[in-house]
């Protein structure tokens, strides 16, 4: 590896700067990106190989990135289970037919034989590692058994969820059923990466925040629990190394302690927690990544490297990786990421040569 920055910061060795990518990096925020899509269906780039590892290198050429995430889409779980996803221009995913009641359960594909399914997958990480030639790791992900169950009964995106959470109320036992199956899914899958050439995993709860304390450890925590160890003992098993894994809950401020106790080596932050309190919280035994608020893209240069600044000097130099709280947007001007990697960049080296 030519820059392990990334790697070491997860496994808590030192850093002599902070290593930082950015969620979404690889996005329509890029008019490279966008000519490549104006050319090709958004499922077709993510099955095609030679393209879904052509829009993941894009920004680490463009860029001073410290890791490649692999361009791909969290609802792939669900196509792999049987079920049809589509990309809307201007909506975003579209789910022909959700699962309306517990008995459409019986319609997903189980077991799912993911290098079956998902092949197309291991096949642009194993490529994308090739072109990479050690620059930088390659991240792979997937995305938690709640998100993707609260997607497949919604049929897209929502404020609420609330057909979803209304399955955890009224139909508990079929709810941790169809969490199970997709969890099950989702370690393989992992493992899949991993073995493809995934230097570093991460699992996205994007939908945490909306169960709420109680809900969110019945039907959310311990599937996260459960991925951490179930990749890592399928690893070990094979006498495979682990990787380090990420576990990113958005706005679940309440589960955050139990979060850095869930096998994973780094938990991300959204841009609502204070650093310094998630330090405090979470100990000094894992990494923590974020946690910049995407709209602070938008500031001025001169304000969004103040914003930056303040963001290191609460987190700190070391056991963390510098990122954004959410994805970023897709209007964007792509000279303020490179603002942004810059001044973690230059900034954190300053903090680590004064002390």
């Amino acid at each position: 590896m030519k820059n392990d920055l990334a790697l070491r910061a997860a496994r808590g060795e030192k850093t002599e700067r902070v290593p930082v990518w950015v969620m979404r990096q690889a996005g329509r925020y890029l008019p490279e990106f966008r000519e490549t899509r104006a050319e090709h269906d958004f499922f077709t780039i993510c099955r095609t190989p030679v393209l879904a590892c052509k829009v993941t290198l894009q920004p680490i050429e463009r860029f001073d990135l410290d890791a490649a995430i692999i361009f791909s889409d969290i609802l792939v779980v669900p196509q792999a289970m049987g079920m049809v996803v589509e990309m809307l221009p201007g909506k975003g995913p579209h789910f022909p037919e959700p699962l309306n009641t517990p008995d459409d359960i019986g319609r997903l594909n189980k077991p799912v034989n993911v290098s079956q399914e998902l092949g197309y997958v291991f096949d642009a990480i194993t490529l994308t590692r090739h072109r990479l030639e050690g620059r930088v790791p390659l991240i792979g992900f997937t995305g938690a058994p709640w998100t993707l169950m609260s997607y497949m009964i919604e049929g897209g995106g929502s404020t609420t969820m609330s057909k979803a959470k209304s399955w955890l109320y009224r139909y508990p036992a079929e709810s941790h059923k169809l969490l199970q199956l997709i969890t099950d899914v989702c370690i393989d899958y992992l493992v899949g990466q991993m073995q493809a050439g995934a230097q570093m995993l991460q699992v996205f709860e994007s939908h945490a925040g909306i169960l709420g304390p109680g809900l969110f450890a019945k039907f959310s925590l311990p599937y996260i629990r459960q991925i951490s160890r179930g990749v890592k003992e399928k690893l070990s098993s094979r006498k495979l190394d682990t990787v380090p894994m990420i576990i990113f809950a958005k706005d679940a401020h309440f589960g955050l302690e139990d979060l850095s106790q869930s096998g994973y080596e780094v938990v991300g932050l959204d841009w609502t927690l204070r650093p310094q309190h998630a330090r405090a919280r979470t100990g000094a035994n894992v990494t923590l990544q974020g946690n910049l608020d995407p709209c602070a893209l938008y500031a001025p240069e001169v304000e969004l490297v103040a914003l930056v600044k303040a963001m290191l000097e609460k987190f700190g130099t070391q056991r963390y990786i510098a990122n954004l709280g959410h994805g970023i947007y897709p209007d964007m001007d792509p000279e303020r990421v490179k603002t942004l990697i810059d001044a973690i960049h230059s900034h954190s080296e300053y903090m680590n040569s004064a002390k």
